[in-house]
């Protein structure tokens, strides 16, 4: 796997559009840890306090992330979920058959449904959130704050695998 490049969104976007252009740069910046990494590395779990935490598994996790709240809540989409009946706690588990092309093919195919529901919808609209309806820019807004916070976690782990650092 290569690096991706990573566009910063420009300067004179809307916000709609500047919310898109970090989503994609936060989803290169995710596909872009995983590239050195070997199979078994990017299974490795470093973390004592979360003992099943690995990079493959974080991935998996955002592409359940994006399937449920922008495909499902806001898309509407009967599209079945992503997050495994056996992972009642979201501990980002990973199978034993699935390797790194099949999870960022994955996550990458979600990410383009993603932009596809995402430019179809009105932002300004209201979708039923956890706690009650909520306006789809700020449910958008959630599930960029929570990519962005995983990928810190991956950025983590992928340093204390291999000593990587960086963006």
């Amino acid at each position: 796997m290569a690096l991706r490049d990573r566009p910063w969104p420009d300067d004179d976007l809307t916000l709609q559009d500047s919310v898109i252009g970090y989503f994609q740069f936060v989803h290169t910046t995710v596909v872009n840890k995983l590239d050195g990494l070997t199979e078994e590395q990017a299974r490795a779990t470093p973390l004592p306090s979360s003992p099943v935490m690995n990079p493959l598994g974080l991935v998996k996790h955002l592409t359940a992330v994006q399937r449920q709240h922008i495909q499902r809540t806001i898309g509407g989409q009967d599209l079945p979920s992503l997050w495994r009946s056996d992972d009642h706690d979201y501990e980002f588990r990973i199978g034993p058959g699935e390797t790194v092309a099949a999870v960022i093919a994955a996550y990458d195919a979600e990410w383009e449904l993603s932009q596809q529901t995402l430019a179809k919808v009105d932002w300004t609209s209201f979708v039923d959130g956890y706690h009650g309806p909520v306006r789809v820019g700020r449910f958008v807004s959630d599930v960029l704050q929570e990519s962005a916070r995983h990928l810190g976690h991956l950025d983590i782990v992928r340093e204390l695998i291999d000593g990587a650092k960086g963006e």
